[in-house]
């Protein structure tokens, strides 16, 4: 059992958390909160371009940046904090134990999602007054405890590092929906030394009391923003002199959701939206597209990112119009190690939850997937796993909420695997 002051902070925590979502790349707030918390235990962190590459980063727009940054300001975040972060969320709390051993490092994502919280009165954060005050944007998917999580494990950390070896590294990840953080994270290098790696998920498929280690089907993505750019002309008096972007962008719609599926494994393409033109009597010069295509394999997905971009060249030349492609965000395929399932396995049965030994089809996309990768390709070993929670409804809806009582079961999980790790 977890002492009842690690009890009080997951609970107070996650809650504060969940009254101030932000969305990703603009989570200066939580990243001020989260830097104080740990520097607070007496962690080394790390904060901009020492965790993040921005060349690498994904989907990252500079106009909600500086609301956050702004917002930020009106929550009292000092100016000299905001100037460390360099205009780049997230942090990384370090700490070598002076003694031999492996580097470990475990990784929890911080933004929210565009959800507007329900306003049910029996709804959990509403009965007890700590619904989202952001409004359109709520942690509807469980960050707020993936945070308070990962803060209880710096402090128990901090708390029994005599008893532990080797160095630590402690990951708070923004930009994880859409798939858009992982990539700066990972190429800034700072996992390039790591030997073990965990990250791991609330509730998805496990209910409260379960612990799923076994997991498959991490789908490869990648998401891209493609605008057409063509030329307005009126639609009745010379459309001939018009070049119809909103005509190539549906065009493109059609053919993209023809790519022919792949016969080694699983494909999926999605456009979400698709927004053009300027007028009833205007022939539209430029056309947004924002899709996705999702693969079981690198090769699979990769596969489709191709078709995508030939039908993006193809198109162009056929309507006469231009086009850029930018990717939005990207996610890899992940076969954990054996080792680390095995001890999380174990730890599990310890701790009193039920392991599910089945395998079972994750069937999403997850960017942690990126770190993990980059991790076994410099020699570690990296695992996933879903720590269970009931909840009133699916991940990313208006009454998402968990059995907050789990955290103390999620901690009691982690504060058995590391010391099988650090030994």
């Amino acid at each position: 059992m977890i002492c009842q002051c690690y009890h009080d902070q997951l609970i107070s925590i996650r809650r504060k958390l969940h009254q101030n979502p932000e969305e990703g790349w603009s989570e200066f707030t939580t990243t001020a909160f989260l830097v104080q918390t740990l520097r607070g235990y007496g962690y080394k962190v790390l904060l901009g371009r020492a965790i993040i590459n921005p060349d690498a980063c994904l989907g990252r727009s500079q106009k909600v940046v500086q609301a956050g940054i702004e917002r930020a300001r009106k929550n009292g975040v000092s100016e000299d904090l905001l100037k460390e972060m360099q205009e780049l969320t997230g942090c990384v709390a370090v700490l070598d134990t002076g003694r031999p051993g492996p580097t470990f490092a475990c990784r929890f994502d911080i933004d929210c999602v565009p959800v507007q919280e329900s306003s049910d009165p029996n709804h959990l954060p509403n009965k007890e007054g700590f619904a989202s005050r952001n409004p359109g944007f709520m942690h509807a998917c469980g960050h707020d405890a993936h945070m308070s999580m990962g803060l209880a494990v710096a402090h128990w950390i901090m708390d029994n590092k005599e008893k532990l070896s080797g160095k630590i590294k402690i990951i708070f990840q923004p930009a994880e929906e859409g798939v858009r953080g992982a990539a700066g994270v990972a190429a800034s290098g700072i996992l390039d030394d790591v030997d073990y790696f965990l990250s791991s998920h609330v509730a998805m498929l496990a209910k409260s009391g379960e612990l799923a280690t076994n997991l498959y089907g991490f789908l490869c993505t990648t998401k891209y923003d493609v605008t057409f750019h063509g030329r307005a002309s009126h639609a009745g008096l010379c459309p001939q002199e018009g070049r119809n972007a909103l005509a190539a962008a549906a065009n493109a719609t059609v053919q993209m959701l023809g790519i022919s599926r792949h016969g080694s494994g699983m494909t999926r393409v999605n456009i979400g939206q698709l927004m053009a033109g300027e007028g009833r009597n205007v022939i539209p010069s430029k056309a947004v597209m924002k899709l996705e295509v999702r693969g079981e394999t690198t090769d699979i997905n990769n596969y489709m990112c191709e078709q995508v971009n030939n039908i993006c060249e193809g198109v162009s030349k056929s309507f006469t119009v231009t086009y850029d492609i930018a990717k939005m965000g990207e996610a890899m395929d992940l076969h954990s190690d054996r080792e680390l399932i095995d001890i999380l396995n174990a730890c599990g049965k310890e701790v009193g939850l039920k392991v599910l030994d089945k395998p079972l089809n994750f069937g999403g996309s997850e960017d942690a997937t990126i770190l993990a990768r980059r991790v076994q390709s410099h020699g570690g070993k990296a695992a996933f796993f879903v720590w269970g929670s009931d909840r009133p409804s699916g991940h990313h809806s208006a009454l998402f909420d968990i059995n907050e009582k789990d955290m103390d079961k999620g901690l009691e999980l982690w504060t058995h695997v590391l010391p099988k790790i650090l030994k």
